[in-house]
């Protein structure tokens, strides 16, 4: 009978390092097996995925491990194609076993560091990105509630402007005025977001009127630091990751 895809990588991945992993000595101070390694980056991978919505998602399309102290007669083995392989299927067999909505682009770098590490150096990191997208390339950007009642759980941001408010159809004067492509039914919310074609960027137009000297309502918060988003004509610069908070709905940008 066939072996697929699935059953092959669990197959190698035991025959390779369960054995080896486990007998070796120098120059680590202690076997690192497979498991181990496995274990880490589920963990983080966990670590930054969040509810947004009534889906929980993981918007990042890269997870970057790295391996210190590892043997010069094995660095080949961290280094190949299939060991990559493995780390990558079981991160996505996870998550999809966790309903987790991740991109579909995913993938998975390994970096090797032959030697014994640097004192207090962690044997093993593992780091979660979004790519960056070429310049002048559309950046592949989404909207995801996190926090909210809204229309939908999540926006793809597919064309030059993005509207966000509390209805969808907005009425002046009798006639449509704008849709919003995303509306929170419970928020006094009014923006958009535009992506400059010039500079590769996605930025945030606060369009809600408030009185002067009074918050915006709108913010941005980024790195832990909240930024409040004012009424002008020049828009926030939007980075992956930030929560854009519309009163009390939040929105994650995530590229």
């Amino acid at each position: 009978m066939n072996m697929n895809v699935s059953d092959f990588l669990e197959k190698w991945g035991r025959t390779l390092f369960e054995g080896p992993l486990a007998t070796r000595t120098a120059p680590l101070e202690s076997p690192r097996e497979l498991a181990e390694i496995r274990f880490a980056i589920l963990e983080e991978v966990r670590r930054h995925s969040y509810r947004a919505g009534a889906r929980i998602v993981f918007p990042f399309d890269l997870v970057r491990v790295n391996l210190r102290g590892v043997e010069e007669a094995r660095a080949g083995i961290f280094r190949s194609g299939f060991f990559r392989q493995y780390l990558e299927h079981e991160v996505c067999a996870n998550l999809r076993a966790d309903s987790v909505r991740f991109p579909d682009q995913l993938r998975l770098e390994v970096e090797v560091s032959v030697g014994l590490p640097l004192p207090n150096e962690p044997w093993l990191t593992v780091a979660v990105a979004s790519v960056q997208p070429a310049p002048g390339a559309r950046p592949r950007a989404r909207l995801i509630v996190q926090s909210g009642s809204a229309n939908v759980p999540d926006v793809a941001i597919e064309k030059p402007r993005v509207y966000i408010g509390r209805e969808v159809d907005v009425y002046r004067n009798g006639a449509i005025h704008r849709r919003n492509d995303l509306a929170f039914s419970d928020e006094s919310v009014s923006a958009h977001i535009d992506y400059d074609q010039a500079t590769g960027e996605c930025r945030l137009f606060n369009d809600r009127s408030y009185p002067r000297g009074a918050d915006s309502g709108t913010r941005i918060v980024r790195d832990s630091v909240s930024r409040e988003v004012p009424r002008d004509t020049r828009g926030t610069r939007l980075e992956p990751g930030d929560e854009i908070h519309l009163g009390r709905a939040i929105v994650i940008f995530a590229l």
